[in-house]
């Protein structure tokens, strides 16, 4: 019997390790196809990993706690009910060969974690099902559908996967002969990222150490030192290397919100009774942020070098906070094309989600833009930290009722009226005061005029 070595998966474009929170298995236990091996937590999120092979917990590499490299062997299992398996980085498939698997060679192809080991012989779709095609793993809705579609192996090998570490999917089976018939091959459609990446080998827990402080710090009796939990970890990173990487400015604009409390206040009990859902100021908000995206698309853009990238999607984030008391931003994907009960439906489902930690990876990546409400907390504005590769992020400030000069046809008059404060803070490199105070003036045009 062979080995299959289980790496940790990538789960989102921009995410490079994983902490392993808890594993399901010990070693000598027995496991089926799609067990639960561990459960690891990810760019915020968590996620419980299955198994792709079937057999016996031979190896266990890291511990709880340990935060590992994206591509990086955790553990290894002797498979089982696979005739004539071999190891996966190892072309020699004898099962006595017990030496460690040696690494690949640069220019050898492995087959990628989900798959089991490659069979020495090369099965043809056309053959009885099976779950391996050369060096790449099908699962049997994925061979029947290439039968039926006669797509041999080569051609099935050649689709892109977007599945569990590049396995191919039934989505991905039935969009390929979708676009077979209207002529389009494999060749002609464009992978999600064209940069390969470099495989990870070691962890972070022993690749970087814990910064330090610029100022040392005493600890003396009576003080209690609390260990960063992973999350608070991701937090404290990315908001330094935000600060690093981009040169922060922030206006603040007060905002008359008189005829959107008002709206709120006349349909919130008939929108409970429709939706399910409490109508929040949030939906607002992220309409008139996603309208003034569309006027000023040079804030919904990211840096690349000396490049700036102009994002066709606005898809908007929405800062939660959790109970835990750490933070998480879900996105709401193509805002701009959602109406004002859409946006309010999957504010309310994500952050439910959110807090009951329950989001996908997928549903926190692909951010263009970001929204935190210090209003929830009473604060009247803040000066919030950009949300990387962003170049722009809105605070939201409590809505306060406050005397304020009006003006009417008989001339000023002092009214009492609904109004917040929104500031925004943006990356100078690309967004100058102009460009920010306009964009900033433009939300506030959409709220002071509100009429859904």
């Amino acid at each position: 019997m062979s080995k299959f070595e289980i790496k940790m998966p990538k789960l989102g474009e921009s995410i490079t390790e994983g902490t392993i929170i808890s594993w399901s298995v010990k070693v000598g236990d027995t496991i089926n196809e799609d067990d639960v091996l561990f459960e690891v937590n990810t760019a915020k999120v968590s996620a419980e990993i299955p198994s792709p092979v079937a057999g016996k917990i031979l190896e266990i590499l890291f511990k709880e706690g340990d935060t590992v490299a994206v591509g990086t062997v955790v553990a290894v299992v002797q498979l089982e009910g696979e005739e004539g398996d071999s190891e996966e980085t190892t072309p020699d498939p004898a099962p006595e060969k017990k030496e460690e698997p040696a690494a690949p060679k640069a220019e050898e192809k492995t087959a990628p974690v989900s798959a089991p080991a490659a069979a020495p012989r090369e099965p043809t779709v056309n053959a009885p099902a099976t779950k391996n095609s050369g060096d790449r793993w099908y699962s049997p809705v994925v061979l029947e559908k290439a039968r039926e579609a006669k797509i041999n192996k080569d051609e099935l090998d050649a689709i892109t996967g977007t599945g569990y570490e590049g396995r191919l999917s039934k989505r991905d089976i039935e969009i390929y002969i979708e676009n077979k018939k209207k002529g389009i091959t494999a060749s002609e459609v464009k992978p999600k990222s064209a940069v390969a990446e470099k495989p990870a080998t070691a962890s972070h827990s022993q690749t970087q150490d814990a910064p330090k402080p610029v100022v040392p710090v005493s600890v003396v009796d009576g003080d209690t030192v609390i260990a960063m939990d992973p999350i608070r970890k991701i937090i404290a990173d990315r908001m330094t290397s935000s600060k690093k990487t981009s040169p922060h400015v922030t206006n603040v604009i007060e905002v008359d919100v008189t005829k959107l409390v008002k709206w709120r206040e006349e349909n919130k009990e008939a929108f409970k009774k429709r939706e399910g859902i409490s109508l929040t100021y949030m939906p607002a908000i992220v309409e008139a942020t996603a309208k003034a995206l569309k006027d000023y698309p040079r804030v919904n853009s990211s840096v690349d070098g000396y490049n700036i990238i102009e994002k066709k999607r606005i898809n908007v984030g929405v800062a939660v906070s959790l109970n835990d008391g750490n933070l998480i931003v879900p996105v709401v994907k193509d805002a701009d094309k959602l109406s004002i009960s859409g946006i309010a439906a999957s504010v309310s489902t994500l952050a439910n989600k959110a807090r009951a930690n329950k989001l996908m990876p997928d549903e926190i990546q692909g951010g263009t833009f970001t929204i935190t409400n210090f209003g929830s907390f009473k604060s009247l504005f803040g000066t919030p930290i950009i949300n990387q590769p962003e170049v722009a992020i809105l605070g939201v400030g409590i809505i306060e009722k406050k005397p304020s000069i009006v003006e009417t046809p008989e001339g000023d008059v002092i009214a009492i009226r609904h109004k917040m404060y929104l500031s925004l803070s943006y990356d100078h490199r690309v967004i100058d005061g102009m460009l920010g105070g306009n964009f900033l003036y433009r939300i506030a045009e959409y709220l002071e005029n509100w009429n859904a």
